[in-house]
């Protein structure tokens, strides 16, 4: 499969093994047989530094290797996958931001799916063969809780769950930029972008999405920026990351959607802190919650507690 992508401005000066990395969702370490082989051009020609730099405008052309779509995962052990509740219908986990959730390209062995199967077999045969037991996903920069299906029923029952839109979750997220609006809900549809495919972007060709979002935070200094919780009414693909970037305050840290700032953080701050469902055992409500990570708390720090404006309440 060739893949050929435009550097926009947000990837101005970035190393050509990161934005490989970007553009085809593998590590830094995965992509890097892609550049041994050659398999990867810069407008047009084999580049020619160990380091190579990319510029505005600069064409990236990426010979990437197919992969067996139905490849039954195997486990590992090396994987750790943080689990902070299981029974015998499901497993809650706290995903860790770098951890990718289930196999694919660049990611055979290393995904929450394998770790999981070494230490819950069972999942093997829940769901669909290349993602066994997963019914929901977070990016793989993104944190927080996920929950997994242990039996087909539970699978069966979370998945119309989602598609009834009775299972809540909510973020807390950093953003670039100020808003004016402390709450409110962006009602766009959301596609794959016509200009880039590792992109989506709201497009009346998408499908239905809705974001609910409240202002907790509004800070001025050393930048403008803005602490979001947002709740998923649909669950369409980098949703979160789509809505707040077409509202003008793309999340920290997001190098697909974002834009350059004065801080340096390693990912896109977004945590998913607070899942609901109907348990599929016995029906009754079950609530889980996730406290900001090490890495969010100390961008929030760098804020430090200089009378930031809360816009809780307000409006």
């Amino acid at each position: 499969m060739i893949i050929t992508e435009d550097i926009p401005q947000a990837l101005d000066g970035e190393r050509l093994d990161r934005v490989v990395a970007l553009i085809t969702g593998w590590s830094r370490s995965a992509v890097q047989p892609l550049l041994a082989d050659g398999l990867v051009l810069v407008n047009g020609s084999l580049p020619r530094e160990r380091v190579t730099r990319l510029s505005i405008g600069d064409v990236v052309t990426i010979d990437l290797p197919e992969i067996e779509a139905e490849a039954r995962p195997t486990p590992s052990a090396d994987v750790s996958v943080p689990v902070v509740h299981e029974d015998d219908q499901i497993i809650v986990v706290n995903k860790p931001a770098g951890l990718v959730v289930h196999p694919g390209a660049g990611h055979t062995d290393d995904t929450l799916v394998n770790g999981l199967l070494a230490t819950h077999p069972e999942i093997g045969d829940v769901g669909e063969v290349a993602r066994p037991g997963i019914v929901h996903r977070l990016d793989r920069d993104t944190s927080g809780l996920l929950v997994v299906a242990r039996t087909q029923d539970a699978y069966e029952h979370l998945v119309a769950a989602l598609a009834a839109r009775t299972v809540s979750r909510v973020y807390e997220v950093l953003c670039l930029g100020a808003t004016d609006s402390p709450r409110g809900v962006v009602d766009a549809p959301i596609g794959r972008s016509r200009r880039s495919r590792v992109r989506m972007a709201v497009s009346n060709e998408g499908r239905p999405a809705r974001t609910h979002y409240e202002a907790r935070r509004l800070y001025h200094e050393p930048i403008e920026a803005t602490w979001y919780r947002c709740q998923l009414e649909t669950g369409r693909t980098h949703q979160i990351r789509v809505h707040l970037a077409a509202i003008g305050t793309p999340v920290l840290g997001d190098d697909l959607y974002g834009r350059p700032s004065a801080l340096n953080v390693e990912r896109q701050q977004l945590h998913a802190a607070r899942l609901e469902f109907d348990h599929p055992g016995d029906g009754q409500p079950a609530s889980f919650s996730s406290q900001l990570p090490d890495d969010m708390t100390s961008t929030l720090s760098m804020f430090g507690e200089n009378d930031p404006e809360s816009l809780i309440g307000a409006g």
